[in-house]
């Protein structure tokens, strides 16, 4: 055995700085990336919220013509009789400010969870208000674009 051959044997494979720079470049790429990934989260969570909140808005629609223009008293009224408007009433969505909750509050109060925030949806179900009928995400906090969630 010669030198050349004893030389190529003990230089296969990576040299120590070969691989530190391998492990900066997929360390910079996942510092990149993660953030990015946790914001499309976010408004997955955001398109989910207006999703519910359109379909609830369709069914209420269905239900005030079915009932020639009156609106339910509250949201479960569009889930009884087996489900005829909506199966279940869906969650509001409001990611990174309040877990996924499904209550239902009166336009007159506002629902606020453990830390004093308010949560869920908001019904304005009283006759004698001018705005009966209306249904919006009870938060007033804003999404990924700034906007209020009360204001959808």
């Amino acid at each position: 055995m010669d030198i050349k051959t004893v030389n190529k044997a003990f230089r296969s494979g990576f040299t120590l700085i070969e691989l530190m720079i391998v492990v900066a470049i997929i360390g910079i790429l996942a510092a990149i990336a993660i953030p990015k990934f946790a914001d499309l989260v976010r408004k997955s969570g955001e398109g989910a919220c207006k999703g519910n909140l359109s379909a609830l808005r369709s069914a209420l629609s269905i239900y005030y013509g079915d009932l020639e223009g009156q609106y339910p008293a509250q949201l479960s009224a569009l889930t009884v009789s087996g489900g005829k408007y909506m199966a279940a009433i869906p969650p509001a969505k409001t990611p990174n400010w309040h877990p996924d909750s499904f209550s239902e509050l009166d336009g007159s109060m506002t629902a606020t969870d453990d830390m004093g925030a308010a949560q869920g949806w908001l019904y304005n179900g009283d006759l004698a208000d001018t705005n009966f009928g209306n249904l919006v995400v009870n938060c007033t906090h804003t999404d990924t674009r700034g906007t209020i969630w009360t204001s959808y």
